[in-house]
């Protein structure tokens, strides 16, 4: 089968953990193939420090007997919640060998361990995240796809309108063609993707009550609501815009295959209180399909062994489910 292609993430950082926890309980977990991009040095030494007894190998076929790592050379040390700022280019080239690899065939899907941005940005790494550097990467005659940043637990799937950006500039980034567009990746891709036949999508407002008719705020009423409209008028059944605050109420969400909502903790919260150790990140709109866990590097776990891997866990097999869907 072909691998999943995970990128080592920051090495200060639990995601190197959980991806040697991991695999050794790969029987147990019935863990799909995957290579891992990162040190394979700092790698093997990071599995004595946990007390794992790994084979490494450069090999995939070997999974079942070794773990698959291609390696990436440079300057990378084991040293738990110890930030090393050179490490930086190593993070950066596996996520772009990943990525290569994946828009190449070699890989079916990409699975990102959490980054500490940080300290990338002392190496010259200038994107806001994971999110718009695999839209550069994934660019193609120059042109870069929207990416859409979905949170998944389950059948609660939100959408960020807006993302890493102050609240106080969420409103004057909120337009028609923006939410126009995003409702048509989120279509698409539900459909491709997650195999819902025919998307029902809630779109949230942005001011309490959803505007309240404009008293409070106009932009529900003179932006969201005309976007919803052309979205229905172009084929997507969307709804809204709907009270934030009562939109995630189950009986409420369970109606619709998906959320799409104005701003970040709008879209993470919900996701965040019902599955905080097993939400997945899913980047909508690219040509390959990429997943990452729901949290950070949790420096403070580091090296411990003590850190939850259910959101690693559950983001591989929503990898690996979303690249074998017939």
């Amino acid at each position: 089968m072909v691998p999943l292609a995970v990128s080592m993430g920051e090495p200060a950082g639990i995601g190197p953990d959980l991806i040697l926890q991991l695999y050794a309980r790969r029987v147990e977990l019935a863990l799909p193939p995957f290579l891992v991009f990162g040190h394979a040095g700092f790698l093997s030494s990071r599995a004595k420090r946990l007390g794992l007894d790994l084979v490494f190998t450069d090999a995939v076929s070997d999974f079942a007997q070794a773990l698959p790592i291609r390696h990436i050379e440079g300057d990378v040390v084991d040293l738990p919640g110890e930030v090393h700022v050179p490490a930086g280019s190593v993070v950066i080239r596996a996520i772009e060998q990943a990525v290569a690899a994946t828009l190449a065939g070699d890989c079916r899907a990409v699975v990102t361990a959490p980054i500490h941005k940080g300290a990338l940005y002392e190496t010259g790494f200038f994107y806001p995240g994971h999110t718009e550097f695999l839209a550069a990467l994934c660019a193609e005659d120059g042109e870069e796809p929207l990416p859409v940043m979905m949170l998944a637990h389950e059948d609660l799937r939100t959408v960020p309108l807006t993302i890493h950006v102050p609240l106080k500039d969420v409103p004057a980034l909120i337009n028609r063609e923006l939410i126009l567009e995003t409702l048509g990746v989120m279509a698409r891709d539900l459909r491709a993707r997650f195999g819902v036949a025919h998307p029902r999508i809630a779109v949230s407002g942005l001011n309490p009550h959803a505007g309240e008719g404009g008293a409070i705020g106009r932009e529900d009423m003179e932006i969201i609501a005309p976007a919803i409209e052309a979205a229905r008028a172009a084929g997507i059944d969307a709804v809204g815009p709907l009270p934030g605050d009562t939109l995630f109420y189950p009986p409420h969400w369970r109606q619709y295959d998906a959320v799409l909502a104005m701003y970040h903790d709008q879209a993470l919260i919900p996701i965040k209180t019902v599955a905080f150790d097993a939400g997945v990140n899913v980047t909508l709109g690219l040509p390959i399909v990429r997943t990452s866990p729901d949290h950070g590097t949790a420096f403070g776990l580091a090296g411990t062994g003590k850190a939850s891997a259910a959101s690693m866990l559950a983001a591989l097999r929503m990898a690996d489910e979303m690249t074998t869907k017939p």
